[in-house]
């Protein structure tokens, strides 16, 4: 498939090739040049769970975490 620059430099994705890879109005996509290419990735939307997935110190649990900053949880 072909597609021309125009002249501030926009080209527009086939709708075909849209249609296949899943890109949808108002998504962002990443450029490249690889191996002389022009290559696009869609940019991922980061889950709320991955960014802050590791800031617990020093491999704590949870569990440790919260016994360390309001102590143990006695269940009756």
């Amino acid at each position: 498939m072909k597609a021309t620059v125009s002249e501030k430099g926009q080209v527009t994705i086939p709708k075909q090739l849209r249609r296949e890879l899943g890109i949808e109005p108002g998504e962002t996509l990443e450029f490249a040049v690889e191996d002389g290419r022009l290559v696009a990735h869609k940019v991922r939307q980061r889950d709320p769970v991955d960014s802050v997935y590791g800031i617990l110190r020093g491999g704590q649990s949870a569990d440790e975490f919260l016994n360390e900053i309001r102590g143990p949880v006695e269940l009756p």
